[in-house]
């Protein structure tokens, strides 16, 4: 449907909640700004600014505010006068992971929501079920948490959240909305930052096309790279990346050097996804392409630093070997007297794949730099 940011500040003892919906066509953004007391969650003030409506509340006793219509261009002055202990439902998402979960909890609360169409201002809400859940994210693997079932008690609508139980993170909530239909909110851990060195894409664009320097190179696999056959050995010397290969070249750093290390640990542990490259980072990568059938291929433009050069093709490995042909018998007077293997020779050949990185560092602008690219 579309994505929902929050951002929580805290400032003189306030809480500030900051809940912005934009819809997956990138139209029209609602926005909730909801502040309340730190220590209790109880409301203080709130605004909102929607599609056909303008709403701000200031939580006093009784409660003030204005309503207005966009479509019929109206103010309606509010005071306003609920009877129970209540929280803004823009924080009931947050307020849940601050229960003290169990399995078996029960509680029950009051949510305030401001509709002009009617007249209940806060609904009563049960939690009727809390129980261990095993979480898996995408980016950071399992997690052990609570999933909380609860309920709108007017209605019968069920919501589920999925709260961590070590940091009370909200994983998930699953929202019932009629006719066999939910509404699935998941956490994107937009905080979820493994690697600690910053990429630069400024100085990346500019290694890479600001330079006088050149790299010209050879791709190629040897014999002895791919696969052996029965302990048979290619005999062809060079296996040339065929024309038209793509070869890769993009400025090493401190960022990715910390990438590669990081998902080498994570492979090693394998208990959790591999850290996904930065968003930006297919601007540091520059293409080319072998020219000729010997492998050939050329970078232009580049500024002085170490370069990561990678290149993967297939090739044809071919290969002499020998096979048992038959036997010759021999025979005497008395008999089979004995007999030799008889050995003929072929010629055979199998596809194999070449993978290649290497690094390649450039001293001094307008330097030209050659290098073998090749899969020992």
């Amino acid at each position: 449907m579309g994505s929902l940011a929050y951002d929580i500040t805290l400032a003189n003892n306030q809480l500030t909640l900051s809940n912005v919906y934009t819809p997956k066509d990138n139209g029209k953004t609602t926005t909730h700004i909801s502040v309340a007391d730190a220590q209790t969650l109880k409301p203080i003030s709130y605004t909102s600014d929607r599609k056909e409506t303008k709403l701000n509340l200031d939580f006093t006793d009784p409660i003030t505010g204005n309503y207005y219509s966009k479509k019929t261009k109206k103010d309606k002055k509010l005071k306003l006068n609920p009877t129970e202990p209540f929280i803004d439902f823009n924080w009931t998402d947050h307020m849940i992971g601050t229960l003290p979960l169990d399995v078996g909890y029960k509680a029950r609360f009051f949510q305030f929501y401001y509709n002009d169409e009617s007249k209940v201002l806060t609904e009563p809400y049960s939690v009727k079920e809390v129980k261990s859940f095993s979480y898996y994210s995408p980016r950071t693997g399992k997690h052990d948490t609570w999933l909380v079932t609860v309920s709108e008690e007017s209605t019968g609508a069920v919501y589920n959240y999925i709260i961590d139980k070590k940091d009370h993170r909200l994983w998930q909530r699953e929202m019932s909305m009629g006719k066999g239909m939910w509404e699935i909110t998941v956490n994107e851990e937009l905080d979820y930052q493994p690697i600690k060195s910053k990429f630069n894409k400024e100085q990346v664009v500019q290694q890479i096309s600001k330079g006088n320097s050149v790299i010209i190179g050879t791709a190629y696999a040897r014999a002895n790279s791919g696969k052996k056959l029965g302990g048979l050995v290619n005999t062809a010397k060079k296996q040339y990346a065929p024309k038209g290969t793509e070869i890769t070249l993009f400025p090493s750093s401190d960022y990715y050097e910390e990438w590669v290390e990081v998902n080498k640990k994570i492979r090693k542990q394998k208990k959790m996804p591999e850290v996904p490259l930065h968003s930006d980072f297919g601007y540091s990568v520059k293409k080319a392409k072998v020219y000729d059938d010997e492998g050939h291929f050329e970078f232009l433009d580049l500024m002085p630093g170490t370069y990561v050069v990678m290149a993967s093709f297939d090739f044809s490995n071919s290969y002499n070997y020998s096979y048992v042909s038959g036997y010759t018998n021999y025979y005497n007077y008395w008999g089979y007297a004995g007999s030799t293997t008889n050995y003929g020779t072929a010629r055979s050949s199998y596809i194999d794949k070449a993978n290649i990185e290497k690094r390649v560092t450039i001293s001094k602008d307008g330097e030209k730099i050659e290098t073998n690219l090749k899969e020992m």
